[in-house]
């Protein structure tokens, strides 16, 4: 049972370096074409969408796409990141329990 927990957790934990290794590229490669054309949005703006939509969007409507596949791929990596995280967190404790 602990070398299964173990290997378990240990397969999380590249699950999330993995996903955090995939996702930047992405939003790296987004945030490049953002960063060359001056589009500037806060952190504000990610997590409120009617915020992106008034304030943002209309001030750069040639990079709509751009702006919310970036958007899109954060949320999504920051989900991804905390339900590893919360497994892991999971896992661990059952390993110290049964340990």
């Amino acid at each position: 049972m602990y070398a299964l927990l173990l290997s378990v957790i240990i397969g999380l934990f590249v699950a999330m370096l993995f996903v955090n290794i995939y996702f930047r590229a992405k939003v790296l490669k987004v945030y490049g074409v953002l960063v060359r054309n001056k589009v500037q949005f806060g952190a504000a703006h990610i997590f409120n969408r009617q915020k992106l939509e008034e304030e943002v969007l209309p001030r750069y409507p040639q990079f709509r796409k751009e702006i919310e596949l970036f958007i899109h791929h954060m949320r999504y990596s920051i989900q991804m990141a905390t339900v590893l995280i919360v497994l892991i967190t999971a896992f661990g404790a059952v390993l110290m329990y049964f340990r």
